[in-house]
């Protein structure tokens, strides 16, 4: 197709009519695969003739293209573009990325990342000594950008995978560096040389996280590259033509370029501060660099925070690197010397500043308080967050040098205290105040175990915390009422900073633990939004804390219905964190909301799960709500356990999340999914159709994709065999014995399957085996064939036992069909012998190598037993008395077992667990002679029963069979 025949389709794929835009999609379908496609589209968004719309259009469309079609995710999956298109690809964009706009540019930038990814090496070396080449061209920033994507590749990797970044380093570096030292000399510089200055100090960031390349720990080269990031540090920041709009103006090039100039010296220092961590290797470099370089970026470090100090601006993220360089300061003697003389202006004219409630923090409060809500519990805003670094900053200082420290920054604290309760109302210092309290709760655990102040936590609390539970000023509410952040994490501004915080102390008056407690639960009536979600979060801690629930109790359906207002205001999963403590706490008092809980929280999850589908975003907090209110669902499932038929009525609602986080949306929380089916798969009396509709889900993804979580679908698929054996059996459509057979088959011969990976698999046989006696004839032989074939290649022990528990368990279930198809396949004499040296094999200390678990034992005496029961002329002679002693030599080991158990942990062993997880959990323990049940749940019918085997053990019952 010509080019401009490609642009009409391009543009008709923007029509606002949908069946225009629906033929054109259908038409690029139809297009992209064929030859020069790829060129044509390329040519496009580079060709200034054709509308700005259209070229945005073909680059989005070469975008997803090249990511999804560049190279195949499959190593035998067929390659879907022309060699000979990729080298034109290959061989122009690195010359258009330079000449297109920034809308565009962004698009060529993420195909080129993905083809580097792809090629680079291997088929595109020459893309290296094309930027070299450039690097002295004209295409000075086409190079750089084309740099920092290479540098990129290698930013995350290990040492053995460096290696091609080495040499970039080596081809690159001495041209950047010449660049770099140009560039910082221009006076009254533009725009467009702080964004190269920016890119040069990227590329040298990912050159650097991991490890230090060779050509850097040259004295002269990184002496170089350190004289233009100190004066960059030093040097002031063009005033004219920043933004005015703080969102803007913290984005600007030339304070980017300070943000990554710091980024650089705190990961040079974070690697080199300490001497002690240096090998042989780099001591050298480390003391060079303490000696001529740490000190000197505290000093700039030190003058740049002091902008903040008289009124001027300091964006955020860069003010937080060097708050966290100052932290990493203070155990270094050398470097705490320099800051000591500044530490008090520092301290209290700096850092506590930028812990009280400020104009941006009102701002926000009143005019978006769910989005301060979301900050304030948004752990990547945490990161760059200055506040955070602040309290990092005094924490450490207390932790590290507290002897001198602590007393004067508490006294500062107190008098901040004082001047606030003399203070009329409206002259109050409220935000520093709200500073204040930050402060304590920041220094809670250093507090708690420090006399004069452990003495006087009861009375500061009542006097000076107490208080604010009514203050007029919302944010100091907040910060009073929802303070059980240290518990968590420092996770927010506001939340939980001291009285949840506090609720873990010991209260001579017990009164004023329950005063707080009722202000907490008061506040969850608050009129502003930021204080009822701290109240939810600081009553997590008073839960937890509360000796008697009985003070909560009367108060439990109020609690849970502002808990669910909440929920559908906020998405939050430290809300759901606070649920489940409640659930977890009263246990089976749940039952009476049990139902209600689960409706609003699959309420909850859907709103959520709809907001992170919307949102890319990895870290959005949507995604992570959703993932709470499953596992919320999980504890109130747990708790509700003994009541079998609020299982039927909390089924409807829970059964369509199911459904749909089986599938491959479901990745993320598939564990806690895996767990909810289970609950409900072995709690309800019986297990329904809209259950068994999910058993093709979990076999589809185990086929495709789950194999990393077989341990926890093993789970719910026993309960299924095990507790609905007759609709296992009789079903055909599906037919649920054969979709077993083949995702078994193909997971036990697999190769590529580790030993660790499989192990569910022999389980699963062995469930069948144990809970459809006499009605699964035709499944044994493909059974143990494939048990048979993995058994001769497998290594792991704990393996080897579970698939020659398959055997045992065939023979338990029908001996005689299992002797002759043993017989049939050639192998009796193999398994036999096998079986029986595994059986022997000891440790020079005397403990068995292999069987190590009461269960094993039970299955193994079991399959030998059941042989004892066939005709003489089945099993005669020397093989019958290798049965008999090896059954004699299982029961007085599992005698021994069942006693030494008893005496250790001093409880009834004997007694069956009800507990659907037992013995599913990871078994690479039990190599190290862990004994762990596996299948415990209450055994009928045919399945293995303890009580037979205490009495085989005991003695008590005597085996007679053929005069024995």
């Amino acid at each position: 197709m010509e080019i401009q025949s490609l642009a009409v389709i391009l543009q008709a794929a923007l029509s606002p009519h949908l069946n225009e835009r629906k033929a054109a999609e259908e038409s690029l379908n139809q297009l992209k695969y064929r030859p020069q496609h790829l060129v044509r589209v390329l040519q496009i968004i580079v060709d200034g003739n054709y509308d700005m719309a259209v070229r945005q259009a073909a680059s989005i469309h070469f975008k997803n293209f090249v990511a999804k079609n560049w190279s195949p995710l499959e190593p035998d999956e067929p390659q879907k573009i022309l060699p000979s298109d990729k080298e034109t690809v290959r061989e122009n964009i690195l010359v258009f990325v330079d000449q297109v706009p920034p809308l565009l540019r962004a698009q060529l930038g993420e195909c080129l990342k993905t083809i580097i990814h792809a090629d680079y090496p291997e088929q595109w070396p020459s893309v290296l000594q094309w930027v070299k080449h450039n690097l002295q061209g004209q295409q000075l920033y086409g190079a750089l950008f084309v740099l920092r994507l290479l540098s990129r590749k290698y930013e995350f990797k290990s040492d053995e995978e460096r290696t091609p970044a080495y040499l970039i380093v080596e081809e690159t570096f001495p041209h950047l560096l010449n660049i770099f030292n140009r560039l910082v000399q221009i006076e009254n510089a533009s725009l467009e040389v702080a964004e190269l200055m920016k890119l040069i100090c990227k590329i040298f960031w990912s050159s650097i996280y991991l490890e230090i390349p060779k050509q850097l720990f040259d004295p002269n080269m990184f002496s170089a590259w350190m004289i233009l990031f100190l004066n960059i540090l030093e040097r002031p920041v063009p005033l004219e033509g920043q933004p005015t709009d703080p969102e803007v103006r913290k984005s600007w090039g030339w304070w980017k370029v300070k943000k990554w100039t710091a980024h650089i010296l705190n990961r040079l220092y974070t690697r080199f501060g300490d001497l002690k961590i240096q090998n042989p290797e780099t001591k050298a470099f480390a003391q060079s660099f303490q000696k001529n370089y740490a000190e000197k970026i505290l000093e700039r470090h030190c003058n740049l925070l002091n902008v903040i100090r008289v009124g001027g601006y300091l964006p955020d993220r860069v003010t937080n690197l060097i708050l966290q360089y100052l932290s990493s300061s203070i155990s270094k003697n050398s470097m705490y010397q320099l800051l000591q003389p500044r530490l008090d202006v520092l301290l209290f004219e700096i850092i506590f500043p930028l812990m009280c409630f400020s104009e941006n923090d009102q701002h926000l409060w009143n005019e978006d308080p769910h989005e301060y809500v979301r900050k304030g519990y948004d752990i990547i805003e945490d990161l760059y967050s200055p506040r955070t670094a602040s309290m990092d900053f005094v924490s450490e200082l207390v932790r590290k040098r507290g002897k001198e420290n602590l007393p004067k920054f508490i006294q500062f604290i107190v008098e901040i205290f004082k001047r606030y309760n003399e203070s009329p109302i409206e002259c109050k210092p409220y935000r520093q105040k709200d500073g204040a309290l930050l402060a304590v709760g920041s220094l809670c655990d250093k507090l708690r175990q420090t006399e004069p102040y452990k003495s006087e936590l009861e009375h500061m609390l009542v006097q000076h915390v107490f208080p604010e539970f009514s203050s007029p000023v919302g944010h100091l509410r907040a910060k009073i009422l929802g303070n059980a952040g240290l518990v968590r994490s420092k996770r927010s501004d506001t939340a939980a900073w001291v009285a949840g915080q506090y609720a873990h102390i010991n209260f001579v008056d017990e009164n004023n633990f329950r005063k707080a407690l009722h202000c907490v639960v008061a506040g969850l009536h608050d009129p502003d939004l930021p204080v009822r979600v701290d109240s939810v979060f600081a009553l997590r801690s008073f839960v937890e804390a509360c000796k008697d629930l009985g003070e909560i109790r009367p108060i439990l359906p109020l609690l849970l219905d502002e808990f669910f207002k909440l929920m559908n205001e906020v998405e939050n999963e430290d809300l759901v964190f606070t649920l489940e403590t409640i659930v977890d706490k009263f246990g089976d008092e749940m039952e009476p909301y049990a139902l209600g809980l689960c409706q609003n929280l699959a309420s909850a999850f859907w709103k959520c799960l709809n907001t992170a589908e919307t949102n890319e975003d990895a870290d959005d907090p949507g995604a992570l709500a959703a993932a709470g209110c499953l596992r919320a669902i999980s504890t109130i499932l747990e708790s509700v356990s003994g009541i079998p038929h609020l299982f039927v009525e909390i089924e409807p609602t829970i059964l369509p999340i199911m459904g749909k986080m089986l599938t491959s949306d479901g990745q993320e929380v598939y564990e806690d999914v895996l767990e909810i089916v289970s609950y409900m798969t072995f709690y309800s009396p019986k297990i329904s159709m809209g259950m068994w509709s999910l058993w093709p889900l979990m076999v589809r993804a185990l086929k495709e994709w789950a194999i990393d979580f077989f341990s926890n679908i093993l789970v719910p698929l026993d309960n299924y065999i095990s507790r609905s054996t007759e609709h296992f059996l009789t079903c055909r459509d599906p037919d649920y014995q054969q979709s077993l057979w083949s995702i078994l088959s193909s997971i036990m011969v697999d190769k590529k399957l580790e030993d660790g990976d499989i192990e569910p698999a022999p389980k699963l046989i062995e469930v069948v085996f144990q809970n459809c006696k006499g009605q699964v004839d035709q499944w044994v032989e493909p059974f143990l064939t494939i048990t048979i074939e993995r058994l001769r290649w497998t290594e792991k022990s704990y393996l080897k036992c579970l698939l020659m528990q398959v055997i045992a368990d065939a023979f338990y279930y029908n001996a005689s069909l299992t002797l002759n198809i043993l017989q049939k396949l050639g192998v009796t004499a193999e398994v036999f012998n096998l079986w029986f040296h595994m059986l022997r094999e000891v440790k020079k200390n005397g403990a068995r190598v292999n069987f190590k678990r009461e269960q094993d034992k039970k299955v193994c005496c079991l399959g030998l037993t059941s042989l004892l029961l066939l005709p003489v002329d089945q099993l005669a002679g020397e093989g019958l008395e290798r049965v008999f002693k090896a059954i004699l030599d299982l029961l007085n080991a599992y005698k021994d077992q069942l006693a030494e158990a008893a005496k250790e942990e001093n409880v009834d062993e004997y007694d069956e667990d009800d507990d659907i997880m037992d013995g599913f959990q990871d078994d690479d323990d039990s190599e190290d002679g862990s004994d762990k049940e596996m299948g415990a749940e209450t055994e009928d019918g045919d399945k293995i029963n303890n009580s037979t085997f205490q009495k085989l053990s005991a003695g008590q019952i005597h085996l007679s069979i053929y005069g024995f």
